[in-house]
């Protein structure tokens, strides 16, 4: 009997707990005659080496997703003395295996640069994240001038740059005491658009020097919302 149950449990699980506690949890099984819930060996992960390729979220080639849906918009035809619509691509990486907290310091590094500048950041930016981040934008680059007709390769800035979390694979470590604790394997989703022309001077609107005009209306709107305590 003790011999089937050694069997059932298998030898991925018995190693989590220490001999006597394991003859003792199979002499208890044995007298009570109840079966225990177990995994089996493909979906018990105890390292990151043991990943299974089926539960992370691939898309299909024939599939695109939501994001890489924007370079199939078709827009319809400008009128004569409309200023020209620059040319935009968007590409994205999928499942690279990066926490997506670290990912965030280097999409934010080239956000508003141009493709150029972002490249040469890139290269001497010293994290692992850096080196998808820098095969994405080559890479949307390359479409950009073989499908989106943009002349110049260099003429591009980056528009957009962020990363989402995509898979999370349950794992579980050995601790001592026959415990085990829970690990999350992450996998983040970068995703970028470079789009024609020059970058603007300044990306982020707050961050803009202001007019003299505004700074007045500011000071105007301060001081009227003033109020003397304890008066009428």
């Amino acid at each position: 009997m003790l011999t089937s149950l050694t069997k059932q449990i298998g030898s991925h699980v018995s190693h989590l707990v220490q001999p006597a506690l394991r003859n003792n949890l199979l002499q208890c099984v044995a007298s009570t005659g109840c079966r225990l819930p177990l995994l089996s060996a493909p979906e018990l992960h105890t390292s990151a080496f043991r990943h299974r390729q089926d539960k992370l979220k691939f898309v299909d080639d024939n599939e695109i997703s939501t994001f890489q849906a924007h370079n199939e918009k078709k827009y319809p035809p400008q009128q004569p003395g409309e200023a020209p619509r620059p040319a935009f691509v968007c590409h994205e990486m999928r499942n690279f295996k990066y926490s997506p907290k670290n990912m965030w310091y280097v999409a934010v590094l080239i956000r508003g640069m141009a493709v150029e500048d972002a490249i040469n950041q890139l290269k001497f930016c010293h994290r692992k994240g850096a080196v998808a981040v820098l095969q994405t934008i080559r890479e949307a680059q390359q479409l950009a001038v073989e499908e989106h007709n943009v002349e110049f390769p260099s003429n591009l800035w980056v528009s957009e740059s962020f990363c989402l979390e995509d898979s999370v694979i349950r794992g579980m470590r050995r601790h001592a005491r026959a415990r085990v604790g829970k690990v999350d394997y992450r996998y983040v989703r970068y995703c970028c658009t470079l789009e024609e022309g020059s970058p603007p001077k300044h990306y982020y609107y707050y961050t803009r020097p202001k007019e003299p005009q505004e700074l007045l209306q500011e000071w105007l709107q301060k001081n009227r919302k003033r109020t003397i305590f304890n008066s009428l």
